[in-house]
């Protein structure tokens, strides 16, 4: 999945949030938020349709991939480059600079244990 920057990220929460949604609403939008000139709107939507992440169609964006799916495989793919794909690791690596609540450490358990279901 390739990377997207801060801006595009925010560009991109934008379509998430009010999807389906005419390219002329997401552009106002764009420039309302984000203080962007049409062109600059158009050049990043531009991208992320070649990137298969949304899609404009008849003046109409929509994702073709959810926020969750992007971030999933964006995770993943952390994981995978600088964990080898561990997990474990990656956990282990966390916890050292930051110690989980009671809380987090009860949700994590849940999340493992509908995995093995």
């Amino acid at each position: 999945m390739p990377a997207m920057g801060i801006l595009e990220s925010r560009f991109a929460d934008i379509i998430w949030n009010h999807e389906p949604l005419a390219s002329r609403d997401l552009i106002k939008m764009a420039e309302e938020e984000l203080h962007w000139k049409p062109t600059t709107s158009y050049t990043v939507l531009k991208r992320l349709c070649e990137r298969g992440i949304f899609r404009l169609q008849d003046k109409i964006v929509t994702s073709l991939i959810s926020r969750e799916e992007f971030y999933g495989m964006k995770s993943e793919q952390f994981v995978e480059d600088t964990f080898g794909g561990s997990l474990p690791a990656f956990i282990a690596a966390f916890g050292t600079r930051k110690k989980l609540s009671d809380e987090e450490i009860d949700e994590l358990k849940k999340l493992i244990d509908g995995m093995r279901r």
